[in-house]
């Protein structure tokens, strides 16, 4: 599932395929046809040092590696399971993440936004018996409020959106305590739908290969189409053996998963509902109008606004995805610990979402200087987060320690990010 460079990963007009990347010379000439050209072609974007997935996939296998060595349980099929449903919470806050760094802007309220909903649903179903279907609906639908609240002060009255978001940190966290009250933590029914959403797992085999199939299918027609309309217009295109090549990276790695699911409890729904919003998103932002509008407003506000692009409906309505993304990941957080509390370090609303959120945007390869990114970086990017803190809970370490790696972490993605920009900005110029 590794994010393809042939993606939109810099700014471009609102009627093109897809940003385009600028002109360098003879490196970005386009596939020449075969794969020996391909790997000169990768081994000339790491010598001018971009970004991509391939960095970040071999940053995981380096800490799976560490901490298989240092626990022989870390790669397991139980902690490997576990691994899968804990990223979900995060992963479904960091999507929405995405969506507004792509416009180059932030949102510091999610983590609060994701508590806000889970004690709604728990207030509203627990304390005045409001069944849970509704409550799961009223919960995200707060979400989605909370985020055109943000959109509309930001993208009508001028409001920073640091500052609008900042405030709504503190605004919605304190709603989260008061809703909460005295005890500060409703527990949720056990067996009911929203517990249901992080402990149901599918356990026939046939479940869990079967999305492995329909995954590696899936990306090796939409590769086989985009070859296709890339040929027949005389565009740059990947070479045919490049996309097999893919492909069968692709279908190892999605079947191998599913081996070692199904050796624990089968695929977990959790885990499905993930890929499926992170499919859906994908798909938003890269084949559809609406999508290229947001990659060309990260690409440069005044440029988008001459292209006849709505900014301010476009802010608002990546504000609104953020807060229903995060009022959805709040459930979840809530789904596995069965409970509404913003108290613990784990919990919605509590400050380490929030930060684990942006991380897992930013690790995975979203820019935060906007106009780069795909949601399929956060898989990446959660990944990595939730395996250092499962290595670290399986070896006992204490959470400052895994704060301090965390950040590190962080700041190397943000640094070399910033090399790739300050790389960028130097090729381009005459």
């Amino acid at each position: 599932m590794a994010v393809s460079r042939s993606g939109p990963h810099r700014g471009g007009g609102p009627g093109s395929a897809g940003p385009v990347a600028p002109d360098r010379g003879p490196r970005t000439r386009g596939w020449s046809g075969n794969l020996r050209d391909y790997a000169l072609e990768v081994r000339g974007s790491v010598r001018v040092g971009e970004r991509g997935p391939l960095l970040v996939i071999a940053g995981l296998i380096v800490i799976w590696c560490v901490f298989q060595g240092l626990d022989d349980k870390f790669l397991s099929p139980r902690n490997l399971s576990n691994l899968g449903v804990g990223i979900v919470g995060t992963g479904l806050v960091a999507v929405g993440i995405v969506f507004v760094l792509l416009i180059r802007e932030i949102d510091l309220s999610v983590g609060s936004v994701s508590g806000l909903a889970g004690a709604s649903f728990a207030v509203l179903n627990v304390n005045h018996g409001m069944p849970e279907w509704l409550a799961v609906v009223v919960a995200v639908a707060v979400g989605m409020a909370v985020g055109a609240f943000h959109g509309f002060f930001f993208a009508s009255l001028g409001v920073p959106a640091f500052v609008v978001t900042l405030a709504g940190l503190l605004i919605w966290n304190g709603l989260t305590l008061y809703l909460l009250g005295a005890s500060g933590t409703i527990n949720i029914d056990e067996e009911g739908l929203v517990a249901s959403l992080t402990s149901r797992h599918f356990e026939d085999d046939a479940a869990a290969y079967t999305v492995a199939a329909l995954g590696t299918a899936g990306y090796f027609l939409a590769a086989r189409r985009k070859h296709a309309r890339h040929l027949a217009a005389g565009m740059p295109h990947r070479p045919t053996g490049d996309i097999w090549l893919r492909t069968g990276l692709l279908a190892g790695i999605a079947f191998a998963a599913a081996y070692t699911l199904n050796r624990f409890q089968g695929l977990p729904l959790a885990l499905l509902i993930f890929l499926v919003v992170l499919v859906v998103s994908d798909y938003v932002l890269r084949r559809t109008r609406y999508g290229r509008r947001v990659y060309a407003l990260g690409g440069g506000v005044e440029a988008a606004r001459r292209a006849g692009i709505g900014v301010a409906r476009v802010r608002v309505a990546m504000f609104m995805v953020s807060g229903t993304l995060a009022a959805f990941g709040g459930l979840f957080v809530a789904s596995e610990l069965t409970s509404a509390s913003p108290t613990t370090a784990r919990a919605a609303g509590s400050g380490m979402l929030l930060i684990n959120a942006i991380a897992a945007a930013v690790i995975g390869g979203t820019s935060l200087f906007g106009g780069r990114g795909s949601p399929w970086s956060v898989l990446l990017g959660v990944l990595v987060i939730q395996s250092i803190a499962s290595g670290m809970g399986l070896l006992g370490v204490e959470d400052a320690v895994q704060f301090m790696i965390t950040g590190g972490v962080l700041l190397a993605a943000v640094a070399a990010d910033a090399l790739s920009r300050r790389g960028e900005a130097r090729r381009d110029r005459p």
